[in-house]
C-alpha cells in the first residue's frame, strides 16, 4: 500500500524496515513521548510486527524526497464504522522544525476522510507532551470528556473539526506543496497477502471523489484530484 500526496510518499511498513523503525523508536526524543518507554529489543520488534501486519492496522513509512524519515499509522481500524487510532513520529530530527510533519498529517487526513469517507480518528497523547497536543489541536483534535486527569489522554478527531479549525492550514499546505492537486493510491501484491488490500480496494471503489483506476506491473492504482 502506497499513498502519494504533496510530494510525500507513504509506504506500508515491511519487515525489512522494522529494525530502522526500532532504532528511531528507541531514541530518547521519541521513546520518552510514548506510553511504553522501555527499550525495545530486536526480537520484541519482530513479534510486534507480526501482530500489526494485518487488515486492522496500517503502519506507513514516511518518505520525503526519497528519504525514509518517520512512521505514520492507523491502528485498530474498524472498517465498518470507519474509525481508527492515528499516530505519527518523525525519526530524523532534522525534520522536526519543518513543514514536513504537517504535509504528512494533512495528506493522511485527506486520504482517509476526504477520499475514503472516514468518520473518526482517535489519538492518545501523554499529558506532558505539549508539543504534540498543540500540533493535534491545531488540526482539529479535541480532548475527550473525562480525560483531564489521565496521563495518557484520548483525543478525538472529525473531518468537520478539521475543516473548521484547519481550513487555512490546508490552503497553506497546498501552497507549500505546489500546484499538483493529485492524490494517488497503489495497492500491491503484498497488501493482499496481509488482507488489507481487499479492504482498501473496496473503500477506494466507493470514494468521496472520483478516482481513475488502472492496473500496472506495480499493482492496482487509484488516482484523483483533491483540492
Amino acid at each position: 500500500m502506497k499513498l502519494f500526496r504533496y510530494g510525500i510518499e507513504l509506504e506500508r511498513l515491511r519487515v525489512d524496515d522494522i529494525e530502522m523503525v526500532r532504532e528511531w523508536r528507541n531514541a530518547d526524543r521519541v521513546r520518552l513521548n510514548m506510553a511504553y518507554q522501555q527499550l525495545i529489543t530486536a526480537d520484541e520488534q519482530k513479534a510486534w510486527f507480526e501482530t500489526i501486519n494485518n487488515a486492522n492496522n496500517n503502519y506507513l513509512i514516511i518518505k520525503y524526497k526519497g528519504e525514509k524519515i518517520g512512521l505514520l499509522n492507523d491502528k485498530n481500524i474498524n472498517w465498518k464504522k470507519r474509525t481508527s487510532e492515528s499516530g505519527l513520529f518523525i525519526g530524523k530530527p532534522e525534520y522536526y522544525a519543518t513543514f514536513v510533519p504537517l504535509l504528512v498529517s494533512v495528506a493522511g487526513i485527506q486520504a482517509t476522510f476526504g477520499v475514503m469517507g472516514w468518520n473518526r480518528h482517535y489519538a492518545r497523547i501523554l499529558k506532558h507532551n505539549t508539543q504534540a497536543i498543540n500540533f493535534n489541536k491545531m488540526l482539529g483534535y479535541q480532548l475527550v470528556e473525562g480525560q483531564e486527569g489521565i496521563e495518557h489522554q484520548l483525543y478525538e478527531f472529525t473531518y468537520a473539526n478539521f475543516l473548521q479549525k484547519a481550513g487555512k492550514i490546508s490552503k497553506a499546505v497546498a501552497s507549500l506543496a505546489g500546484p499538483d492537486k493529485s492524490i494517488r493510491f497503489l495497492i500491491e501484491e503484498a497488501d493482499y497477502k496481509s488482507g488489507i488490500g481487499e479492504r482498501f480496494e473496496t473503500a477506494l471503489n466507493n470514494p468521496i471523489i472520483p478516482l481513475k483506476q488502472s492496473i500496472t506491473p506495480e499493482g492496482l492504482w487509484f488516482e484523483g484530484s483533491l483540492e
